[in-house]
């Protein structure tokens, strides 16, 4: 199974995400995904499916413990690759 995080960023605080910084958890495949979001505790509801991706966003405590359980860390192309699956 191989699962990715990028690297952690600034975002933009909402209603629905109180936090300022963010990254994203990706996949091979939606089912390794949804496993592994699962396995951390995320919510299925959480799960995005849009344009720039099929990902989970992250905090910055969730991306330490997606880094530990054993998400690799990815950026430039190969972040741009797992985006345009």
């Amino acid at each position: 199974m191989a699962v990715y995080v990028d690297e952690i960023g600034p975002c933009i605080k909402s209603c629905k995400w109180p936090y300022n910084q963010s990254a994203h958890l990706m996949a091979d495949t939606v089912e390794e995904l949804h496993e592994f979001a699962a396995r951390l505790g995320l919510k299925r509801e959480w799960f995005q499916d849009r344009k720039t991706g099929k990902h989970y966003d992250l905090t910055v405590r969730m991306w330490y413990k997606a880094r530990q359980a054993g998400a690799q860390l990815v950026n430039g192309p190969k972040f741009l690759e797992l985006v345009r699956r």
